[in-house]
């Protein structure tokens, strides 16, 4: 598969030190598109004059920020005042937000090149569009950043906006073979991003390695901690890694368990890394149903608005997600948010003698098929519990297809866990198939 010669931290030092411009850079982005836009599909809208008018600007300016001529993909879930934003539905075919999102303004301020929109499922949830997984076409690229890991995942660009409700950063990053970083929660401002959960949403950033990950999503919260320094700056004794198979375990498939068991292996083997298995708390049993019963809910909510007026437009697989969730009673949303509350209590138990969980991203690889996105079954209790999260590629089915595991660290623990996930994520050696 193509690979850009540049990191996304690489081409912002020598755009910073003039030594690459933003318009070559833009240039080699287009003709990639063009190459490859066909057959992957990633993207709904391309910018492409305005791209290269803000790279020639860029070039003849000042050094704007950490992003100065960095190409980007916003998933279009995502508002841009100057591209339309469809949230992946008819019902808002040609919508023109007013306004940008937090994340493109903050995106723009500090110098990014606005690429395009790329396609997200039906409002974010699990009808896909068009998109296929760029390692193999026949497959799923996992949704519903879907759009934004395959452009990153097939060199179109460096970076790419995704969000997460569920499992819509981590599962597509492990199937298309790209980093995915999900910061805590609220770590990225959501205002512009057309919201499902007011307490499960998070904004995060897709790229090919994680220091490239976390640089911009370090520009997006102004958290310059975020950059990946090494772990030496962050501990001053080896990192502690947490084998979590979870109480979802069952689910995994032989690639998962692989996977798991060669980055045991390989921590293992490292002198600056220790390992343990960790066991959830009891509790985290029913974790997963009270994070479905929430989203559920809050989902047939959110979307009151297209649910009572446009009903027609939606999809019989969101309708049905409507239906699921106007069955959750308010009895049984409560209770699920007081076991939610319970279990976060625990937090501090779970980190008690490591520093983060190395844990599945996905059953297995991308399943074979584009109608449906894959089970976000591993990724719904970090994200209930607002744990940043940094899904890295942990290595190949048999057939070829990435397979992604997820480092975990504690609420507010960011730098510290994506300091960790590059660590591993180098440690584990993985080379293509």
């Amino acid at each position: 598969m193509h690979k850009p010669p540049l990191s996304a931290c690489e081409a912002a030092q020598q755009l910073a030190q003039r030594t690459l411009r933003a318009e070559d850079l833009v240039h080699d982005c287009l003709e990639r598109i063009d190459a490859r836009e066909p057959e992957v599909q990633a993207w709904t809208h391309v910018a492409r004059e305005a791209a290269l008018a803000r790279a020639k600007a860029l070039d003849q300016g000042a050094h704007q920020g950490l992003l100065h001529g960095l190409p980007i993909g916003v998933k279009d879930l995502i508002d841009t005042v100057d591209m339309p934003t469809s949230y992946g539905s008819s019902v808002y075919a040609d919508h023109q937000p007013a306004s940008d999102a937090s994340c493109v303004a903050l995106a723009r301020a500090a110098g990014a090149v606005v690429m395009g929109k790329t396609v997200t499922t039906e409002f974010a949830t699990f009808q896909p569009n068009q998109t296929r997984n760029p390692r193999n076409l026949a497959h799923t690229p996992g949704g519903s950043s879907s759009g934004s890991a395959a452009a990153v995942a097939d060199g179109m660009v460096p970076l790419a906006l995704g969000s997460q409700t569920a499992g819509s950063l981590s599962r597509p990053a492990a199937y298309c073979g790209v980093v995915a970083f999900k910061p805590s929660f609220g770590g990225i401002n959501r205002a512009g991003a057309k919201p499902l959960s007011d307490t499960l949403d998070t904004l995060g950033t897709l790229a090919r390695d994680v220091p490239d990950a976390a640089l911009f999503a370090a520009a997006l919260s102004g958290r310059t901690s975020w950059l990946v320094r090494p772990l030496g700056q962050h501990l001053s004794r080896p990192l502690r890694v947490g084998l979590c198979r979870s109480y979802e375990w069952e689910q995994a498939l032989p690639e998962t368990q692989a996977a798991m068991q060669h980055a045991a292996a390989c921590v293992q083997a490292n002198s600056a890394m220790t390992l343990r298995d960790v066991l959830l708390p009891v509790d985290y049993q029913q974790l997963a149903r009270a994070q479905t019963a929430i989203q559920l809910s809050d989902q047939a909510q959110s979307f009151a608005f297209e649910r009572l007026n446009h009903w027609a437009q939606l999809s019989p697989r969101l309708q049905g997600i409507m239906q699921a969730g106007l069955a959750v009673t308010l009895e049984q949303y409560d209770q699920a948010h007081a076991w939610v509350t319970r279990c976060r209590a625990q937090l501090a138990e779970v980190f008690q003698d490591v520093d983060v969980l190395l844990t599945p991203s996905a059953p297995g690889a991308a399943p074979l098929g584009l109608e449906n996105t894959g089970d976000p079954v591993f990724c719904r209790i970090w994200t209930v519990l607002h744990t940043p999260t940094v899904n890295i590629p942990a290595g190949f089915a048999p057939n070829g297809m990435p397979v992604g595991l997820q480092v975990v660290g504690a609420v507010g623990a960011d730098g510290l866990t994506l300091a960790a996930a590059h660590a591993l994520h180098v440690g584990l050696g993985v080379s293509e198939p």
